[in-house]
C-alpha cells in the first residue's frame, strides 16, 4: 500500500526520479514520458467521469482510473524476470474487460461512411480528448519498448491500444445523433 506523509523530497530537484525498484533516472527518460503520459491520459479520464450522467458508464470510468494506476505502476518498474515477485503488471483480463464495453457500446451505432469530427457534447469532446492522449501515451510507451524491449511488460501496449478504440466508441455514443462527419475539402463547395 501507498503511504504519503510527505509531500515534498526535493530529491528531484536536479531533474531526476525514482523508478518503483529504487533507481534513479532522468524526469525526460523515456519510461518517465510513458508513465507521465498515462498519469495525463487518467486525469482526462477524471474529467470524462465528471461529465458522465450514466451510473454503469461512470462505474467503468472508475474502473478504468484503477487500470491507469495499475499501469503507471507497471511502468515505473522495469520488468526484470528474476525479481518478478508481487510486481503490479496490466494482466490479458483488463484488456478483455475493455474489448467486451468496446462491443457493447459499439453494438448500438451505425457503421460509419467516414472519419468523426471530434466534438458534440462535452462528454463526446472529452473522450475524444482522452483518445489523443492515450494515442500518445502508446507513443511514448512504444519509444520506451525501442529503448528498452526486455523492461516493459507488452501488454500495456495492448491495453493502450484497445482503450483508445472504447475512448473513440464512447465518443460517438455521447454525441448520438448529432454525430459530425468529416468532408474531406472542408465541406467546401467546389
Amino acid at each position: 500500500m501507498v503511504r504519503l506523509n510527505k509531500i515534498y523530497t526535493r530529491t528531484g530537484d536536479e531533474g531526476s526520479t525514482a523508478l518503483g525498484d529504487g533507481s534513479r533516472v532522468p524526469k525526460t527518460h523515456a519510461r518517465i514520458e510513458a508513465y507521465g503520459t498515462v498519469d495525463e491520459l487518467n486525469a482526462v479520464v477524471g474529467l470524462a467521469l465528471d461529465h458522465a450522467s450514466d451510473q454503469a458508464e461512470k462505474d467503468g470510468l472508475d474502473r478504468l482510473q484503477h487500470d491507469l494506476f495499475d499501469l503507471g505502476a507497471d511502468l515505473c518498474v522495469p520488468v526484470d524476470a528474476s525479481s518478478q515477485r508481487d510486481r503490479l503488471r496490466i494482466t490479458q483480463p483488463a484488456i478483455d474487460g475493455v474489448e467486451a464495453w468496446i462491443d457493447r457500446a459499439n453494438a448500438s451505432l451505425e457503421p460509419l461512411k467516414s472519419f468523426v469530427l471530434p466534438g458534440g457534447t462535452p462528454l463526446a469532446s472529452t473522450y475524444h480528448l482522452a483518445r489523443t492522449v492515450c494515442r500518445r501515451a502508446e507513443r511514448r510507451l512504444l519509444a520506451l519498448m525501442d529503448e528498452d524491449p526486455e523492461g516493459v511488460n507488452a501488454l500495456g501496449l495492448v491495453y493502450l491500444n484497445r482503450l483508445s478504440d472504447l475512448f473513440f466508441v464512447l465518443a460517438r455514443v455521447a454525441v448520438g445523433e448529432h454525430e459530425r462527419l468529416w468532408i474531406p475539402g472542408g465541406g467546401q463547395s467546389r
